[in-house]
């Protein structure tokens, strides 16, 4: 069989309908046309969509954003699913896997106030939104006088509950706000040094049936290895800490060359332990190499003082 004959007759993308997904999934979209494909959307609401007045740590983490999504690839209803990697769960169910990850957005967080510049002018006491546990540890760190709140919904729910004034400030992707093209809404990005990322955070991951090659082989010209590489370090720490949305854990690559730099940080939301931060290097040419150097961190953490999700009561 020659490559034109195996090449999908149409495709069919599976995305969230919240403003960023939807945006996400045009972005694919419009990268598969330009190369010949018919592409089609199929919108979907799902569990994490719906649950707004808890925090995902305590209803089934980041996989009640995809899970639906992975039903339709099943059910033969979509080819692929494209996702916030850092929404991804680390391990895939089986029969499915990550057929591409496209190149990295800025994977900072973004500081995002009306009334304060950078979180250095935050006042003491001042009310800061986030339902990211990493993120309220590593605040925490920064500025343990600070006060931080739930803030659940998508990214013009939580701009309007700021807006609302129901907080000082709140901290996003910034990746969402440059998609979305709200980057007149970030006052200050912060230093990675100071607001470790995400595994994941800014990349593009898209998820098909692992039996799908006719899709594999048509999303292989997206990928960018780079990207790929460092985010699957990053989801190897994860992955070895039990990492999701209720483990309070950062992890962060850098290429340099062939050397890909690492850091990760664990905190203790209770407030028991000190942050836990940890660094290494390696290098890194294929995805071995990759998760070696991610399970290298983690097990760094571990020695640290860090305790993995499997330990923790």
């Amino acid at each position: 069989m020659n490559s034109a004959s195996s090449k999908p007759a149409s495709i069919v993308i599976a995305t969230r309908e919240s403003q960023l997904a939807m945006w996400q999934a045009e972005h694919v979209q419009a990268i598969l046309r330009s190369r010949g494909h018919e592409v089609e959307l199929l919108g979907m609401t799902t569990k994490g969509d719906q649950i707004l007045d808890r925090a995902l740590s305590k209803v089934g983490g980041k996989g009640l954003f995809v899970k639906e999504l992975e039903v339709a690839l099943e059910e033969g209803r979509a080819d692929l699913a494209v996702h916030s990697l850092k929404d991804v769960p680390m391990e895939l169910p089986e029969g499915f896997s990550l057929a591409c990850v496209m190149t990295r957005e800025d994977p900072r967080d973004a500081f995002v106030s009306n009334k304060y510049a950078s979180l250095d002018e935050l006042p003491q006491g001042a009310v800061v939104g986030t339902s990211s546990l990493r993120r309220q540890a590593l605040l925490q760190a920064l500025r343990p006088d600070l006060k931080i709140e739930p803030l659940r919904g998508n990214v013009n729910t939580r701009l309007r509950k700021l807006d609302e004034g129901q907080y000082d400030a709140i901290v996003l992707a910034a990746a969402g706000l440059m998609r979305l093209e709200m980057s007149d809404r970030i006052r200050a990005k912060f230093d990675p040094a100071q607001m470790l990322p995400a595994a994941g955070q800014g990349a593009l991951g898209i998820e098909v049936c692992s039996n799908r090659q006719d899709i594999i082989d048509a999303l292989a010209p997206l990928a960018h290895m780079p990207t790929w590489l460092t985010v699957t370090a990053e989801r190897a720490v994860s992955r070895c800490m039990g990492g999701s949305c209720s483990m309070p854990l950062a992890a962060f690559g850098r290429f340099e060359g062939d050397t890909l730099h690492m850091d990760a940080a664990w905190g203790d939301i209770e407030g028991q332990k000190p942050l836990v931060r940890v660094q290494a290097s390696s290098t890194v040419t294929d995805f071995t190499s990759a998760n070696a150097l991610g399970e290298s961190l983690a097990a760094q953490l571990q020695a640290a003082g860090a305790i993995p999700a499997t330990k923790q009561a």
